[in-house]
């Protein structure tokens, strides 16, 4: 029964944190006087489509920026080592003798 409890607690305070309010995106203005629009995440963009998709490039280039490939293996979460395909620890399998 407590793990009946435990689950359910658990997956309700998911569900609240992965709950976003829904809240429109707020028009603002740089420093430089460029308006962009700020989104409720903390994400923001350009609003001149061409100045964001030269940022959006920009922005490509950086390694942490690139997301886990669809055939990836492990990072629970974003959260621990991310195999990519051509790992030599890619798909390897159990390490306990009994089970190989």
């Amino acid at each position: 029964m407590k793990t009946l409890v435990g689950t359910v607690l658990l997956l309700g305070a998911g569900l609240c944190l992965a709950a976003e309010p829904d809240r429109a995106p707020i028009e603002a203005v740089t420093s430089d006087g460029l308006p962009v629009r700020l989104f409720p995440n903390g994400r923001w963009e350009f609003v001149d489509p061409s100045k964001a998709e030269a940022a959006r490039k920009l922005a490509a280039d950086y390694p942490e920026n690139r997301v886990r490939n669809a055939e990836a293996q492990g990072g629970l979460f974003g959260v621990g080592r991310t195999l990519m395909p051509g790992d030599k620890d890619y798909n390897r399998g159990s390490l306990n003798p009994k089970l190989r």
